[in-house]
């Protein structure tokens, strides 16, 4: 072959290439967790972020190079410190997601304000809203957000990582004894979770039993009194921090409580069970483990 026919075919076929290119980055159509379609004409390139535990999984399906905006407390991955902040979740600074330039803003429904969220599809930007409630959801949110982001593979990858750690926790602990559990969300006001809660779903495949799981809001607020009178076996904390117990500490003063007087009170580190993410496996787990540890203190 000379070199005239080698470059002739060279050229011919980078020009087919790049004729083929277009088609190559097709319309995402996906339904969010409100039950509206999304549709980008191709996967996103610029993303900003309403929640922490948002940027989490987009970094976990492997588009974190995608982000561009996020909100305070974004902390995980460490690389996900650098990115510029949006405000806080409950109050998002509107301007500057729109100087961001988007092609897709993913809000969290139970976080961020129902008005800002509609001000954000006003101003013509897509608008993508998660709300996991258990661990079949977190896989949904993650295989969803991947196809938003066009990185399908990566996010089948984590999806079935994420899945296969809760199925070994689910065989190993859900039909273990019983443990009534207290678990403390908020200090001020006191908060808790119900059934339907991500961690309600935790602590029933640990063999726990949430002495206020069949209350009707999903985070409800209570009295100090009620958890007293409820007397659970474990009362397990998220603390202010992922290394600061302190509401979990507070409890020791009421020493009739079966949990204080059997020294079950345990701190499992918020950004493991409170976050919507991949990582809720390992908090789950910690979780089983504390129940197990609970189970063995019944014959002390």
């Amino acid at each position: 072959m000379t070199f005239t026919s080698l470059k002739r075919q060279l050229t011919a076929l980078a020009a087919l290439f790049l004729c083929a290119g277009p088609t190559l980055a097709e319309p995402v159509t996906v339904t969010d967790d409100d039950d509206r379609e999304v549709t980008l004409d191709r996967p996103a390139e610029r993303i900003v972020t309403l929640a922490p535990h948002i940027t989490e999984v987009l970094f976990a399906v492997g588009a974190g190079e995608q982000l561009v905006g996020v909100t305070h407390h974004s902390d995980f991955p460490p690389e996900a410190e650098m990115i510029p902040r949006v405000g806080g979740y409950s109050r998002i600074d509107l301007e500057r997601v729109v100087e961001m330039d988007p092609d897709l803003v993913v809000a969290w429904r139970s976080g961020n304000s129902s008005s800002q969220i509609e001000r954000l599809r006003d101003l013509g930007l897509n608008v993508y809203v998660s709300e996991p409630r258990s661990f079949e959801g977190v896989a949904s949110s993650m295989r969803r957000m991947a196809q938003l982001a066009g990185t399908e593979e990566r996010g089948e990858e984590a999806v079935q990582a994420f899945l296969d750690e809760i199925e070994t926790l689910r065989l190993d602990y859900s039909d273990r004894d019983p443990v009534p559990l207290f678990y403390q969300v908020w200090e001020q006001p006191l908060m808790t979770v119900n059934d339907d809660h991500l961690i309600g779903e935790a602590i029933r495949l640990c063999g726990g039993k949430n002495v206020f799981g069949h209350l009707d809001r999903l985070v409800p607020r209570m009295d100090r009194e009620a958890v007293i009178e409820a007397d659970p076996e474990v009362i397990i904390g998220g603390g202010m921090g992922e290394d600061r117990p302190d509401w979990v500490i507070a409890w020791e003063q009421w020493e009739d409580m079966t949990a204080v007087q059997r020294d079950n009170l345990f701190f499992i580190p918020p950004s493991l069970l409170q976050r919507h993410t991949p990582r809720i496996a390992e908090g789950t787990r910690l979780m089983c483990e504390e129940l197990e540890r609970a189970r063995s203190r019944r014959d002390d």
